[in-house]
């Protein structure tokens, strides 16, 4: 996303505060990549699908294939605003990729398609765009995660869609694809049944008596999610980047944090997250992680309490 969140702001002031989301029921039993390659193989697909005319079979598996062999490298693909459903497909990709498939397949097959309680139902312009999205990078040739990407953009729906409510030919750059910090916990909470815990806003940063411990102590169960200005997240100078009129533009992966060189006065700290694409390393100040996050979400399945 980008900086004309400015524009929203007396929306954002009236719905973007979030405290702790109530659980909810896991939505399926994990699966191993192994049983989801299985299911894909015994698949018996149609050579094109009347529901999804831009998508090339061939190319619909190959994608669904990397998916599930390699889930790290799911991208947004670029400039789009798609990154919020990118960091949601991190769970079901490595906690559930048969469920995942199988969603996949029946969609193909049958144009619309279940998830949990959930019926996906996506719009005739969607349908249509899916397979033709252009100079994207790599989602060019991903029709999968296009038309993934596409339904959930199309079903979940926030204040961000009061100017955009329904697809046209490049909304995919627009607010109709972006994902605010209370849709992101939703999507998480509804349709993986994950239970959220999270704290911060679209615009105000979360207060914590100690980040570092707050981080640590999250890390040791479930997924944890940070909302972030990535543009100051990218800057190779952290600390010298103004961050004034900044908003959270990234939901990022936080696989690790401790003190840089095990020294525990140390304000820096060497951080491994997953930011589309795969994981990096990078060392930051505290004081720098504290003004680009805009919210912390914590996320596990009831059946791992």
């Amino acid at each position: 996303m980008n900086n004309t969140y400015a524009l929203l702001v007396g929306l954002l002031l009236f719905c973007s505060r979030l405290s702790a989301t109530p659980p909810s029921t896991p939505s399926s039993i994990p699966s191993t990549p192994q049983e989801a390659l299985e299911y894909l193989k015994k698949s018996n697909l149609p050579d094109s699908s009347v529901f999804w005319p831009n998508v090339k079979r061939a190319l619909f598996i190959e994608n669904l294939k990397a998916n599930i062999v390699a889930p790290l490298a799911i991208y947004q693909g670029s400039n789009t605003n798609f990154c919020g459903y990118a960091a949601l497909s991190y769970l079901p990709l490595h906690d559930d990729p048969l469920t995942y498939t199988r969603f996949m397949i029946e969609l193909y097959v049958r144009g619309t398609a279940t998830w949990g309680k959930i019926n996906f139902t996506p719009s005739k312009e969607v349908h249509r765009a899916a397979g033709r999205l252009r100079f994207k990078g790599i989602l060019d040739i991903r029709p999968a995660d296009q038309m993934w990407f596409l339904i959930l953009a199309d079903h979940f729906r926030s204040y961000l869609n009061f100017f955009f409510p329904r697809f046209k030919p490049g909304s995919e750059d627009t607010f109709w694809a972006a994902v605010n910090y209370g849709k992101f916990n939703r999507m998480i909470r509804d349709l993986i049944g994950y239970k959220v815990e999270a704290a911060g806003s679209d615009i105000f940063r979360p207060h914590f008596k100690d980040l570092y411990a707050y981080l640590t102590e999250r890390l040791k169960t479930g997924y944890t999610y940070l909302y972030v200005n990535n543009t100051y997240l990218h800057k190779k100078n952290h600390d010298k980047g103004r961050f004034r009129n900044s908003f959270p533009t990234h939901f990022i992966v936080l696989s690790s944090i401790r003190k840089a060189d095990n020294d525990p006065d140390s304000d820096m700290v060497d951080i491994v997250y997953w930011d589309y694409g795969g994981r990096t390393l990078r060392q930051v100040s505290m004081r720098f992680l504290k003004k680009i996050i805009f919210g912390v979400t914590h996320c596990w399945s009831p059946t791992n309490n």
